[in-house]
């Protein structure tokens, strides 16, 4: 089989996240059963224009921001000849209509759709863009087979108009045989961290407002992850006082964050929405309980009372109550971190790829 993915960024780009990951471990397999992946996405500055991940071939045209003007023109001058058998279209951000390319077939992968929470994120004017883009996906992509990450993100579909029978679920996998519990490593202190982007969306304001008010002094927090918003969260932890114990640990390596996980007494979520929840997986791989909110995508991650807690969104009074049952009961760390491996485990990427390939195979209709 021949596929071709449309997607924003690569694995490695600097500004690559959860749907990166998913490309590279979903389609990094497929290479290795014997497909050819080909990618199409944007570029930063210094890229080169070609390159390899994966055995997956990389062809980047444009910028973050001027991706979506520029790859319809880059594909029908340059790859539409290959003679791909499918076109997958991460629906990220800002749709890029594909099924007015005129592709022989066309599946949309969907991780989570913005809505209005792109307001919480970018200026009004250009949220109000990614909200309005969002709008016509029912009308354009009429008979186009989809896959949602989660059934957060099928039901999100479907309110917006897509038939729930063109939608196939395929939740994420994680590495746990990577990803491993190490009790004897955990932090003997109440240690809480939070692992991803620094963006406003991320809420990551509610996590450093909830610690302030957990107020006991031999715990920490430590924030690993780059991003626009660290200044505001640093000037936050400043205005609370807490600068001798709350930790920016910027961006870490996968080794540096499997080391933080198998500390921490609970990985920290505060997000509104997400396609699925990737970091709280990975801690429960490590044996490690999640405290999050319990929103979209997020609350399929997480099972609330066994591998953590799930509290109402933004609610920071809630958050705090959850990090203080972990400290006054220690012993629940680590009955919530057995549970939450044993969980993790029956999520595996071979398992998600086989998935994928099934359901590709189906769309084209014969085994390839």
């Amino acid at each position: 089989m021949r596929i071709l993915v449309l997607n924003w960024q690569d694995p490695e780009n600097p500004q690559a996240g959860g749907a990166e990951l998913h490309l590279r471990e979903i389609f990094g397999r497929l290479v290795s059963r014997g497909h050819v992946v080909d990618l199409l996405c944007s570029g930063w500055p210094g890229a080169p224009e070609r390159a390899e991940s994966d055995g997956i071939a990389i062809y980047r045209v444009g910028t973050r921001h001027s991706y979506p003007f520029v790859v319809r023109r880059y594909y029908a001058d340059n790859l539409a000849r290959n003679g791909y058998d499918v076109v997958i279209e991460d629906l990220n951000k800002v749709p890029l209509f594909t099924p007015l390319w005129g592709v022989p077939k066309l599946v949309a992968l969907v991780h989570h759709l913005f809505g209005a929470t792109a307001f919480r994120e970018v200026p009004a004017p250009l949220a109000a863009a990614v909200w309005l883009s969002e709008k016509p996906l029912a009308a354009l992509y009429r008979g186009v087979p989809f896959q949602a990450v989660s059934q957060s993100t099928a039901d999100d579909l479907a309110v917006r108009g897509i038939s729930r029978g063109a939608i196939r679920v395929i939740y994420n996998g994680v590495d746990s045989r990577r990803l491993t519990p190490a009790p004897e490593e955990r932090s003997p202190s109440p240690l809480f961290v939070y692992l991803g982007r620094l963006k406003k969306y991320k809420r990551v304001d509610i996590v450093i407002r909830a610690f302030a008010e957990l107020n006991i002094p031999e715990a920490t927090l430590e924030i690993a992850g780059a991003g626009d918003y660290r200044q505001r969260l640093e000037r936050l932890v400043k205005s609370l006082r807490l600068g001798d114990r709350v930790t920016f640990l910027g961006f870490i390596s996968e080794e540096q964050k499997i080391n933080l996980l198998r500390r921490a007494w609970a990985s920290v979520l505060a997000s509104p929405k997400e396609g699925w929840g990737i970091s709280n997986l990975e801690a429960a791989a490590c044996g490690t309980p999640v405290i999050a909110a319990n929103s979209p995508g997020i609350r399929e991650s997480v099972i609330n009372g066994k591998t953590g807690f799930l509290v109402p969104g933004n609610d920071r009074h809630a958050m705090a109550a959850a990090m203080r049952g972990l400290v006054e009961s220690p012993d629940l760390v680590g009955e919530l971190g057995v549970a939450g491996r044993t969980f993790a485990e029956t999520f595996t990427w071979d398992r998600a790829a086989d998935d994928t390939l099934a359901h590709l195979e189906e769309v084209l209709g014969a085994k390839s």
